[in-house]
């Protein structure tokens, strides 16, 4: 049996969605609407992909931002380890938590890969930019951690 996830395209409408952050508050993409998310995937807090990827995001904010981006990371982590994140690594932007990884299939970022040469089902580290309008008009699957950031400034043409 094969989880084939299905992927977004741009232009689809960007599947909408309520998780708790770090501290327990729900979070919705609605809350959004009128901003440009960057929205990503990550599979673990705490692990060395995963905080080198998130870091980057921490240290590029203030420029994503002034380019009217919010940027906000998703994981499986429970709320409290995302709390242990966040102040482990000084992270500024909100993580949410989506441990039953219904959002995470939501958006195609949930399902078969290759990992170490072994084929599992998981998170698929994935990057999607919606626009003011909840559109989606950059979805990247199967990112890289290590500069991700850089290579999303160069694709959304920031310098």
């Amino acid at each position: 049996m094969t989880t084939e996830p299905t992927r977004l395209a741009a232009g689809t409408p960007a599947p909408g969605f309520t998780m708790p952050d770090q501290d327990g508050k729900p979070v919705s993409l609605s809350d959004f609407s009128g901003k440009k998310v960057i929205l990503y995937f990550y599979p673990a807090a705490m692990t060395p992909g995963c905080t080198t990827q998130a870091c980057d995001f921490r240290d590029q904010l203030g420029s994503l931002q002034s380019e009217g981006y919010v940027v906000l990371g998703v994981s499986r982590d429970t709320p409290e380890k995302l709390t242990k994140f966040r102040e482990q690594e000084a992270l500024t932007f909100p993580l949410l938590s989506d441990p039953d990884h219904e959002v995470h299939e939501g958006y195609g970022a949930w399902g078969e890969k290759n990992l170490y040469g072994k084929q599992v089902v998981g998170v698929i580290r994935s990057t999607f930019v919606i626009d003011e309008a909840g559109t989606i008009v950059l979805p990247l699957y199967a990112v890289k951690a290590t500069g991700h950031v850089a290579s999303l400034r160069k694709k959304l043409g920031l310098s």
